[in-house]
């Protein structure tokens, strides 16, 4: 096998695991507007997400225990959020922006006491015969559980959103509250559950970057994948297996901008790092030159608030 043949699997798996946490967010945020509630504070849920996780993990010598907190901690902090827009009916834009400034504030002050911990990181997996494949078997049958989860986690949603009544309910509660509770169904409560589950799984893409894809916990660990992470969902159109290919995409872009680096490349390693944000952006703007198809797969309620009683 030629030099440059050999380095398509590790390529592979590592844009494979810097696609997981964007996935497991994006997915995450994917639900919560599909039920008409815009989260922004995704970055903050991961930080609290990575650091809770990162903590439980180092504490307990427990990796699943650790995906618990995460999980339970992105979901306590997004019933923060729930609490504040559907109870206390205040603006989801200025609650999700305060919300991040939050989880970077809460994540720095509880992580103080694990900088500079070191972690094993969660376990790869390794089947005779398929991970030692060429190209393929590193890439498909070498990651970690969170990487498979990730993927699977895909179909699920699909499955979930188009599949079943309660996907239905809650898209048509992301469409128009007010007929979805004149048909006697609990909006408030649909969107709240739905933003759980966005902030569980805003967790546990934090607790992958502390607990495998570092693994370490530092301030800020995050840096803006939350932020690419709601441009996903408006890249994708609102389609969970496109946000897969976003995801996949976008952390092709990042593990790109490592290996220009190590190539010895003559350009600023600043630049470089400002790759997957620059591509954010672009994507960005080419989406709103098609105003019309976003309007139309996006949520008809996404960001209005809604009171039983009006």
């Amino acid at each position: 096998m030629s030099a440059e043949l050999s380095l398509i699997g590790p390529i592979l798996a590592a844009m494979l695991a810097a696609a997981t946490p964007l996935l497991f967010a994006a997915l995450g945020e994917l639900v919560v507007e599909k039920s008409g509630v815009l989260n922004l504070g995704v970055e903050g849920m991961m930080l609290v997400g990575a650091v809770c996780g990162f903590a439980v993990t180092v504490k307990t010598g427990s990796a699943p225990m650790g995906l618990l907190a995460a999980a339970t901690a992105g979901a306590a902090t997004a019933a923060l959020f729930g609490l504040l827009t559907l109870g206390l009916l205040a603006n989801q834009v200025a609650t999700g922006l305060a919300l991040t400034l939050f989880g970077v504030g809460l994540s720095a002050l509880i992580g103080q006491a694990f900088v500079g911990i070191p972690l094993k990181g969660l376990p790869k997996l390794n089947i005779p015969g398929l991970t030692d494949l060429p190209v393929i078997g590193q890439a498909l049958f070498g990651q970690d559980l969170l990487v498979y989860l990730a993927i699977l986690a895909v179909p699920l949603v699909h499955l979930f959103l188009y599949r079943t009544r309660a996907g239905l309910v809650l898209r048509a509660v992301g469409e128009n509250h007010a007929a979805a509770h004149a048909l006697g169904y609990k909006v408030i409560r649909i969107r709240f559950l739905a933003v759980l589950f966005g902030g569980a799984m805003s967790g546990l893409g934090g607790a992958f970057l502390s607990m495998d894809y570092t693994p370490m916990w530092a301030e800020n660990m995050t840096a803006g994948r939350g932020w690419i992470a709601l441009a996903l969902v408006v890249f994708a159109t609102w389609k969970p297996l496109r946000v897969m290919l976003g995801a996949w995409l976008f952390g092709g872009v990042t593990i790109a901008q490592l290996h220009v680096q190590g190539l010895g490349v003559d350009v600023p390693s600043q630049l470089l790092s400002m790759l997957p944000y620059l591509a954010t952006v672009l994507v960005l703007v080419l989406i709103s030159r098609d105003v019309a198809r976003t309007r139309l797969n996006a949520p008809a309620c996404l960001g209005k608030l809604f009171h039983p009683d009006a």
